[in-house]
């Protein structure tokens, strides 16, 4: 398995991999609205969408925004997002060596924190997360704008 930054041609795969049920209610965007917001999204320094692929086939896929900030000395923080790894695919490793992946990223570029959120019906994702030392910190809030 490879963990690389995605590119457009592997949007088809990523989207698949979003269709799952317990993601968006298995509800995807159409490929051109999805090449359309990739591209804007390469636009960003420092977010990445990143894909695991196994035999050509992409598997798993991740975003990670690494952020500059004012607070903390100026130091960088990130927010890893959009974790998936294919149904077929799970409990063999993927999403954790997404995470050290992701972790690894920045550490390099110096950040001092990375976060990510979970929604409170994925429990197993939870424990995942608490496996490979993230902890619960803080609460998370939100505000539905749809």
């Amino acid at each position: 398995m490879i963990i690389r930054t995605a590119t457009e041609n592997d949007l088809p795969g990523i989207l698949s991999l979003y269709s799952q049920p317990d993601i968006d209610d298995g509800i995807v965007l159409a490929l051109d609205d999805a090449k359309a917001i990739f591209a804007r999204m390469n636009t960003y320094p420092d977010y990445i969408v990143y894909v695991a692929e196994m035999d050509g086939n992409v598997v798993g896929t991740f975003a990670l925004l690494m952020m500059d900030n004012l607070a903390h000395m100026g130091s960088k923080s990130a927010i890893i997002e959009d974790v998936v790894v294919s149904q077929s695919r799970q409990k063999q490793g993927i999403g954790k060596q997404m995470m050290q992946h992701a972790i690894k990223e920045c550490k390099a570029k110096s950040c001092y924190k990375v976060v990510l959120s979970s929604n409170l019906k994925r429990i197993n994702a939870h424990e995942f997360y608490k496996g490979l030392g993230f902890k619960i910190h803080g609460y998370s809030f939100l505000v539905e704008l749809e």
